[in-house]
């Protein structure tokens, strides 16, 4: 499994360590990882996604994942992501119909 935000695309990042005597190192930046399950509201279940933390205060602030996930881009979620994302939009028209 890849080292990704399943629903921000947030991946590792290069750099450079510097020392004191500007002597430069390669060094890899990762992401803040876990395994998270949220609760979706309109589904009724909980999904384990393999999330960032940044992003995790995100989808408290938006107010649960329903709200974040519809609201995302399409273009930054996983599968995963994307399968969970049309089923809620798809609760949600039904729902309001």
């Amino acid at each position: 499994m890849s080292r990704r935000c399943e629903l921000t695309g947030k991946g590792t990042l290069v750099g450079n360590l510097v020392s004191h005597a500007n002597n430069k190192t390669k060094r890899i930046y990762r992401p803040n990882l876990q395994i998270i399950a949220l609760a979706s509201e309109l589904l009724g279940n909980s999904y384990k996604l393999k999330i960032s933390m940044n992003a995790l205060r995100s989808v408290d602030r938006n107010g649960g994942l329903d709200p974040y996930i519809l609201k995302a881009k399409d273009g930054v979620l996983s599968p995963k992501a994307l399968r969970l994302k049309r089923a809620i939009a798809k609760k949600a028209a039904d729902k309001a119909a």
